[in-house]
């Protein structure tokens, strides 16, 4: 699904405790251990997470239909 408002996407990312800014972008965080060896891990605040980023292109943010309002 391609958010190509701001506004939208500021929505979708406050009604979604995984989801995060980071600047322009997106991050999808998911709490878990397996974080710690995982190519796509990362530590936030003394806890492992897997994250993917949805970075914004020229069409907006491509996000999952999972976060569709």
């Amino acid at each position: 699904m391609i958010i190509n408002k701001l506004e939208k996407m500021e929505k979708i990312v406050e009604k979604n405790k995984n989801l995060h800014w980071l600047g322009w972008n997106v991050a999808d965080r998911r709490r878990t251990e397996a974080g710690r060896t995982a190519v796509n891990g990362v530590r936030v605040d003394s806890v492992w997470y897997v994250q993917t980023i949805y970075q914004l292109t020229n069409t907006g943010w491509d996000i999952p239909n999972k976060y569709r309002m």
